[in-house]
């Protein structure tokens, strides 16, 4: 099973997160934001992933820190649970309507970070959520599960179903991404010969 644990401790966050690629989509988690606990479980059950998450962050402040280094935080687990990236068929990408917002997410675990967001969120805040955060999480993700990923709203006017098919979309390419290619036996899809 392609599994990882990671324990983060900053000043600002206390994070524990246990993620399963090859699970059903169970998750608990509790980050401390509301609506962050939302996207990560529907994430989790849109890319059968099994995701485990409690933060402790400095919320007091704002949402800033704890988003940020869960984005951290997951992006580390998933490039731990790949490891050296054997017989994943690398790429995936999802066109998913959600109502009236229409959004595409690409990715390639590559070996190389890289975001492209095109995101036009109407509103600032959904909730007490800051919208402007949604990109700090796909960076802090791409970072640290060394991946390029584009996301892009093609049409949508509601805040909430904007982020919401991001999130959804971006389950579902990594979800083919990671997957197993039988044909790809022990081998790495790249003239590298590693990712």
């Amino acid at each position: 099973m392609r599994t990882a644990t990671i324990n983060r401790k900053t000043k600002e966050t206390d994070i524990s997160l246990t993620l399963n690629i090859d699970g059903t989509g169970k998750s608990e988690i509790n980050s401390g934001c509301g609506f962050l606990d939302h996207m990560l479980t529907l994430f989790a059950k849109h890319g059968r992933f099994d995701l485990t998450l409690t933060c402790k962050g400095d919320t007091e402040v704002d949402d800033h820190h704890t988003v940020e280094d869960i984005g951290i935080s997951l992006g580390l687990a998933f490039k731990d649970a790949l490891a050296d990236k054997k017989g994943v068929t690398r790429y995936g990408y999802m066109i998913l309507p959600m109502d009236e917002a229409l959004i595409l997410t690409a990715i390639d675990f590559s070996g190389r970070a890289y975001l492209g967001y095109d995101m036009d969120i109407p509103a600032e805040k959904v909730g007490t959520f800051d919208t402007e955060l949604v990109e700090e999480f796909w960076y802090g993700f791409v970072r640290n599960a060394e991946c390029t990923l584009h996301i892009k709203e093609i049409d949508g006017c509601n805040s909430h179903h904007i982020i919401e098919g991001a999130f959804k979309s971006a389950a579902h390419s990594i979800k083919d991404a990671v997957k197993i290619d039988p044909e790809l036996e022990n081998e790495v899809l790249s003239t590298k010969g590693v990712l």
